[in-house]
């Protein structure tokens, strides 16, 4: 089975989606990974769903990526009397560390980094941006703030605070019992939210390990100052654009998701974009024009995947859904000016034999007219050198490690397909690459494929040999160069 896309379509599981049935049609649509949202999902539910996608995955025999999404820290404001009030703009407005009752000048704040962190000058959002205030004085047990936009403020609402650095780790008590249940599951993906330090990604590194990938959550501006260093620590990158967007100002986000898009791909990291590309379809069976154009966008820059919300977890037309998506990706690779907007941007390979061997391999395969891209891969990272110079066929990660196989689902271009063992000499690996991609389709008789792996064999990190083969009509090789 394969993809007529390289974009790859995420989708989070939830109640419109969850049954066996439904994620079965859902990946029949188009979708190469799953998200469990933590925020929402218990442990029992979590389990059942990484067994229902694993039982989808076997029966279709075609790898499926599943992705854990931590909820992190969340702040909340206390209550007000009556569960509500009115804040009125040019009032001041008190939070502070008692547990009182609030009304219209003051609230708790049970948060005491905040007290300790935020300083005069510095902006409050709250209510996902919809009051906003400026602080006028701080101290460890009360800051007094003045109010720039008012309106009406509800009990137990979100507070936001795009200046302030707060010294407190992404992984809560909660996030730690999630982390160890989702590790034990072995799901793929650990998407990491409020990410302010690439140190941030380290700290959670020493637990994670190897044993799945780091996608951040790209939602803060203390993560933009700082993003060099995310991405040098990441595996992967989501840029959260619903959150980005009420915590900076809103028309800095396109440029932004562009920025974070490059600096991914030149690094050769999958990037996701993510949040309210097809909003109106939680409700509508069709989205809006400029939701078609948002999705169409970020295809254009190469992004490596895009991602469904609430569109599949809690929509009425989760199926739709993926399905316009899929046709809005088909559509926009098809069309006459997407290689030269996907290349208009390149960088350089960096000065390793690996990314030698990765972008000769688009070069000679372009110049041959070969019609596909075989690696062998133990970690992954040989597929995804090549996949990071966005090659204009279609491209195959063969490898002999199951979690690897899922891992790559998220890659632009990548179709991963599990061996059962290693290749036992160079010979046998061209012969087998020739086989697996003449019998899924990518390559016709008469015509060739391109095979990259590593001497001596079955070593990660030894990318060094190319090879070309042509085969004949039973997919056996007939030529090697």
């Amino acid at each position: 089975m394969r993809r007529n896309r390289r974009v790859k379509l995420v989708a989070t599981i939830g109640p419109a989606s969850q049954s066996l049935d439904m994620l079965g049609k859902l990946f029949d649509a188009g979708v190469d990974v799953f998200r469990m949202n933590m925020s929402h999902a218990s442990h029992d539910l979590a389990a059942e769903l990484h067994g229902r996608v694993r039982e989808i995955s076997e029966r279709r025999g075609y790898p499926i990526g599943l992705l854990g999404d931590l909820q992190g820290p969340k702040f909340r404001l206390g209550a007000f009397e009556g569960e509500r009030a009115e804040l009125t703009a040019g009032a001041e407005f008190t939070f502070e560390n008692d547990d009182g009752v609030g009304n219209s000048k003051r609230v708790h704040l049970p948060h005491p980094q905040i007290f300790n962190a935020v300083e005069r000058g510095h902006t409050l959002l709250l209510d996902d941006g919809k009051l906003r205030m400026r602080v006028k004085d701080a101290s460890p047990d009360r800051i007094v703030a003045e109010v720039v936009v008012g309106g009406p403020l509800a009990s137990r609402k979100g507070i936001s605070l795009p200046d302030t650095l707060l010294p407190i780790s992404p992984l809560t008590e909660k996030d730690h019992r999630d982390l160890a249940f989702l590790l034990g599951l072995e799901v793929d993906w650990i998407a990491l939210s409020f990410v302010q330090r690439g140190q941030d990604v380290l700290e959670a590194r020493e637990i994670i390990g190897d044993r799945a990938a780091i996608m951040v959550k790209v939602e803060k501006p203390q993560a933009i100052d700082d993003l060099n260093a995310i991405i040098a620590a990441a595996d992967g990158f989501m840029v959260a654009r619903g959150d980005l967007g009420v915590e900076m100002p809103i028309e800095q986000v396109p440029g932004l998701q562009k920025k974070i898009t490059r600096k991914a791909r030149a690094a050769g990291k999958p990037v996701v974009v993510a949040t309210q590309m097809l909003e109106s379809m939680i409700e509508s069976p069709v989205p809006t024009r400029a939701e078609v154009s948002d999705v169409a966008t970020a295809v254009f820059e190469g992004a490596d995947a895009v991602m469904l919300s609430a569109e599949s977890a809690v929509g009425k037309y989760p199926v739709e859904a993926i399905e316009m998506m899929d046709r809005i990706a088909i559509e926009v690779e098809n069309d006459r000016g997407y290689e030269a907007i996907l290349y208009a941007w390149q960088t350089e390979p960096l000065p390793t034999p690996a990314d030698a061997i990765a972008a000769a391999a688009h070069a000679i395969a372009d110049t041959v007219q070969l019609a596909a891209i075989v690696c062998y891969t133990a970690t992954g990272s040989t597929a995804l050198r090549v996949a990071r110079e966005r090659p204009g066929l279609p491209v195959m990660g063969l490898t002999p490690i199951a979690a690897t196989a899922h891992r790559l689902t998220v890659v632009w271009g990548l179709h991963s397909v599990v061996l059962e063992k290693d290749p036992v000499s160079v010979t046998d690996m061209v012969r087998r690459a020739c086989l697996i991609a003449f019998d899924q389709g990518f390559v016709k008789a008469g015509e060739g494929i391109l095979v990259t792996g590593g001497v001596p064999l079955g070593q990660s990190g030894t990318t060094n040999m190319i090879r070309i083969a042509f085969v004949n009509d039973k997919g056996e090789p007939v030529g090697l160069g």
